[in-house]
């Protein structure tokens, strides 16, 4: 179409007035289209900086889960790490790990890794720049998910070395075959493998899996925490001991942070919010995320209330099953939010909360040692929300999402590819991290890089590694307590020391 001002000067004078308004009405519908397309951009790029911050914001969900669970002696080193995953997702992710995600590669076809704009130098964008701090916020939270399995005996060493690692290359790998317009599982190319390409539309497999496979192998190589599941002669303990959290009240807490920071990592992956395609999956994402999450979380309690009452003939309610199983939901949905409807997801919730249940008490079986129980909730339920896709996909919601609408779940009766799919990207995952980690951690560990000497364990790595502990518990001293009481006496007559004071004194001295 010619220029505004190429159509006002070929005018012709006889029809000047007519022409004009032409004109006009030319100009002003130019001019409003341009005022309208500054607005969608602004908007969506304000729906990703929401979205993106408050998946930033599981940061602190995840620090405040993490310091709960582990014992006081070690709170200020889990805090530690938490900060440093940020801080090392956003230098890894920046300098190479958003060009290996996303760039594209000049051979064309399908690619395994993408091979330019490192340190983002190509954006010509709002757009684009946002997108970065969206995808660098999701590759922090991989990073975090293992910070908590290995809590209380890994070195700080090896924790920075396997974090920018995972968030600079493992985790870009992942997200480029998934997630990019070349990678070779993709949905988001004209020929994608199977003719729909792998569903996962908030990564419970890109983020979850890949955070929980490389935890799992980190816990297998690290071992367990001293007194978990042997004595100090090396011999199998007939119960393995129970490491108390030290403040549920910061388990709660950054269990409620996490839910809330999905809001912002199901419904934001969306990626926009200019059309009522989009507005329609991010509206739908928010409300399967909290269904499954309620549905976990009951299903995890109630489920181990029930097992522990059969053992015992006593009912009680562990606050941590029910925790862990809304995570599991969260997790478990995450794949197939934008695709599965409210009633799917509630099944899905349900399945995951006895997931989480069955894969904890594995662990504890085979004497894997999983501080926070991150590889039950991410690993195992990241597992069972790529696949649960394959089930419960409606062929109607992929069209609005995005994906190939002749394709769907097997219970919708269109055939089995959808799920074959989801099982190959599962395999893939596994393998890759697999692949990769286990090599890693073991060279660490031959490196004497990986664990803290028995003594620095015993201590708690707070004093050991990091001038102290996190909290100052110094009762005051029982002589003064006693000269305080006295001065009272002698102004107001004979006082006697409260019982409390008197006891809390005689503990500290």
């Amino acid at each position: 179409m010619a220029s505004v001002a190429e159509f006002c000067d070929a005018v012709d004078n006889s029809t000047i007035t007519v022409d004009v308004v032409g004109c006009s009405a030319y100009l002003a519908a130019t001019e409003t289209d341009e005022v309208l397309a500054g607005v969608m951009e602004g908007l969506n790029v304000f729906f990703l900086l929401f979205a993106g911050a408050a998946v930033f914001l599981m940061q602190a969900g995840f620090a405040m889960l993490c310091a709960g669970s582990v014992r006081q002696k070690n709170v200020k080193n889990i805090m530690l790490k938490n900060l440093l995953d940020a801080c090392g997702g956003a230098i890894g992710f920046y300098t190479v790990g958003y060009a290996f995600a996303y760039g594209t590669n000049d051979e064309g076809g399908k690619n395994f890794i993408g091979t330019s704009n490192f340190f983002i130098r190509n954006f010509t964008s709002g757009e684009d720049l946002i997108g970065w701090f969206f995808q660098f916020a999701f590759a922090a939270t991989a990073a975090t998910i293992v910070a908590g399995t290995v809590a209380e005996r890994c070195k700080m060493a090896a924790y920075l070395c396997y974090s920018v690692f995972l968030t600079g290359f493992v985790y870009p790998v992942v997200v480029h075959s998934i997630w990019s317009g070349d990678g070779f599982l993709t949905a988001f190319r004209d020929d994608p493998f199977r003719d729909v390409g792998n569903v996962d539309f908030a990564g419970s497999g890109v983020v979850h899996m890949t955070g929980g496979a490389t935890a799992l192998v980190a816990a297998i190589v690290l071992g367990p925490r001293k007194g978990r599941f042997y004595d100090e002669d090396g011999n199998p303990l007939e119960t393995p001991a129970t490491f108390q959290a030290h403040s549920v009240a910061l388990q709660i807490l950054g269990t409620f942070i996490l839910w809330f920071g999905w809001f912002g990592f199901n419904p934001g992956s969306a990626l926009a919010i200019d059309n009522s395609e989009s507005a329609a999956t991010a509206a739908l994402c928010a409300v399967t995320t909290t269904l499954a999450a309620a549905c976990g979380c009951a299903t995890a309690m109630f489920f181990d209330s029930i097992m522990d009452a059969r053992a015992t003939g006593e009912v009680s309610y562990d606050l941590t099953m029910a925790m862990n199983g809304c995570l599991g939901g969260l997790v478990g949905i995450t794949a197939g939010c934008s695709v599965v409807q409210p009633w799917a997801a509630c099944i899905i919730g349900v399945i995951a909360g006895l997931v989480y249940y069955g894969f904890s008490k594995l662990l504890i079986a085979l004497k894997i040692d999983d501080a926070v129980d991150a590889v039950p909730v991410h690993f195992a339920n990241g597992m069972w929300g790529v696949i649960a896709v394959g089930f419960f996909a409606d062929p109607t919601l992929m069209a609005i999402a995005g994906y190939n609408e002749e394709k769907g779940g097997v219970f919708y009766g269109v055939g089995g590819d959808l799920l074959i799919v989801q099982i190959v990207a599962v395999l893939w995952i596994v393998g890759w991290v697999a692949a990769i980690m286990t090599p890693f951690f073991l060279v660490l560990n031959a490196l004497g890089m990986f664990r803290v000497d028995a003594l620095e364990e015993e201590v708690g790595l707070d004093i050991s590694h990091h001038r102290g502990s996190a909290y100052d518990l110094t009762a005051p001293k029982k002589e003064d307590v006693e000269e305080l009481m006295e001065v009272r006496a002698s102004r107001h007559g004979k006082v006697e020391v409260p019982k409390e004071v008197a006891q809390a004194a005689e503990t500290e001295a």
